[in-house]
């Protein structure tokens, strides 16, 4: 097997594969690709590769259930075509009407899925990550779990849902550590694989009796314990996940993602009350088509001094919306983040059993503006290049700026209209010019559309203090490149 992807040698904030250096996002399917029957996935890894998008997300075992604010995806499977790691044998029926599973006995279509999936992305370049558990949220999800007592024939102990997360019950962990051990010697061969420990894990500080933050952490220490010994020693993967944050009162942490948890890259799903360093950041509510870009950004930039990579795993701010104005948050979101330092994961909801490709609408939109953004990133020389927070010295009213650059080189200034969309004038035509301190010489400045993703004519810019450039007129966002000694400045 090839190394596997793996944090930069040179660059903690960047990751290797296959030789080069790489930057994850994606608009990604709700997870379900492998436990949902009808998926064709081989239609959707085909897109994204085109696309060049270079992450998916895959759950194995977690199911949901559609809800007015989380839309209808491959996470949330008809009952006939839930495709488990384990057979559904009986005796009995499980709470979805099937037989109830047998968890010592591997579902041979599932683990069949599981390897095609993953053999296909390897092929195409793009990284899975493989999210071994999740948190079960609410008793009505957690009675739709194979490891629920009521739902396998193997005498697991009733367990309440918040307790799911814990080593409280031995024989409940002793499966979930099974599981997760059977998922890593199947799938260790693969070089384009980041394991993630657990999706939102959450505890609490002041309900008596109900697990805390420091009960969830160490469940998550025990299992990436695990991981660790049943992976390829010789050629380990990483291992993504974030600390428990806390229910009541509420908080998402992430200092000790970053200091004290056994990660490799630290995973965070935007959302407010998100701390880091003693500072709180509003990055927008689940679901509440809020763009809140300039908290997005200001985390980003604080992360980047974090020793590990920072991924926002899941940003939902908006991704219930399927039409113009949701998507343009996400693409803006997308942007600001990616050229702030962090990595970025969008769920598409467009993306269901029989439509693996997304819509005619999506296609046209999120879906090529997430590819417009993975190829230009990647144009840019990433392990010389760092963000910039004082570069510009006046910009367009109501416009936030964030700037990837390689110092003297190469200058990515990304604008982005931060107004939200109830404020009068947000999304209106912007104009102006920047102002910015470029060193002396001779530069090649052009604007490049996230939206079409490309290129004005590049025009002549001499350096120096002061520099000022009048932009064309833009909506949503422009970015604007000044390289220097430059011939060309296409993707």
């Amino acid at each position: 097997m090839p190394t596997p992807i793996r944090v930069h040698p040179s660059h903690p904030k960047l990751f290797e594969f296959r030789g080069r250096p790489l930057v994850l996002v994606t608009a990604t399917e709700h997870y379900g690709a492998v436990m949902n029957r009808p998926f064709r996935f081989e239609r959707y890894l085909a897109d994204a590769a085109e696309k060049g998008i270079t992450l998916t997300r895959l759950f194995v075992l977690f199911r949901e259930l559609q809800a007015p604010t989380n839309p209808y995806s491959t996470c949330k499977p008809e009952s006939p075509d839930y495709v488990a790691p384990f057979l559904r044998t009986g005796p009995g029926t499980a709470a979805d009407g099937q037989p109830r599973f047998d968890l010592d006995r591997p579902n041979p279509e599932f683990f069949d899925r599981l390897h095609a999936f993953l053999g296909l992305a390897a092929e195409l370049g793009i990284i899975v990550e493989l999210t071994l558990l999740s948190n079960t949220y609410a008793p009505q999800i957690w009675s739709l779990n194979p490891l629920h007592h009521a739902n396998n024939v193997n005498g697991l102990p009733e367990v309440p849902w918040q307790e799911y997360l814990t080593q409280r019950h031995p024989a409940l962990f002793a499966r979930q550590a099974a599981h997760v051990r059977r998922l890593v010697e199947e799938t260790r061969r693969y070089d384009n694989l980041i394991y993630e420990i657990c999706n939102e894990p959450g505890g609490w500080e002041d309900k008596p009796g109900h697990p805390t933050r420091q009960e969830v952490n160490d469940w998550q220490r025990a299992l990436a314990a695990l991981i660790r010994e049943a992976d390829d020693p010789a050629q380990p993967h990483l291992v993504a996940g974030q600390e428990a944050f806390c229910y009541e009162p509420w908080e998402q942490g992430t200092d000790r993602s970053a200091d004290e948890m056994p990660l490799d890259v630290v995973n965070v799903h935007p959302l407010p009350g998100t701390t880091l360093r003693g500072h709180s950041y509003d990055l927008g509510a689940f679901m509440s088509k809020q763009l809140r870009l300039r908290a997005l950004r200001d985390f980003c930039l604080a992360a980047y001094a974090l020793p590990r990579p920072v991924n926002l795993d899941e940003d939902n701010v908006a991704s219930q919306y399927k039409d113009a104005a949701g998507w343009t948050i996400h693409r803006q979101r997308a942007w600001t983040t990616l050229l702030s330092g962090a990595h970025y994961d969008y769920i598409d909801f467009s993306i269901l059993p029989y439509l693996e490709t997304g819509t005619p609408a999506s296609q046209r939109a999120i879906r090529s503006w997430i590819g417009h953004l993975a190829r230009f990133i990647h144009s840019v020389d990433l392990l010389r290049a760092r963000p910039l927070s004082d570069l510009l010295h006046g910009q367009p009213e109501h416009t936030l700026a964030s700037v990837l650059a390689v110092p003297g080189e190469d200058y990515c200034l990304y604008l982005a209209d931060e107004r939200e969309l109830e404020v009068p004038g947000a999304g209106e035509p912007i104009r102006g010019e920047i102002v910015l301190d470029l060193p002396p010489g001779e530069y090649l400045a052009a604007c490049y559309s996230p939206e079409t993703g490309l290129y004005s004519p590049a025009a002549p810019l001499a350096g120096g203090a002061g520099t000022r450039l009048g932009l064309p007129e833009f909506q949503h966002d422009l970015v604007v490149r000044i390289r220097k000694d430059s011939p060309s400045l296409s993707c």
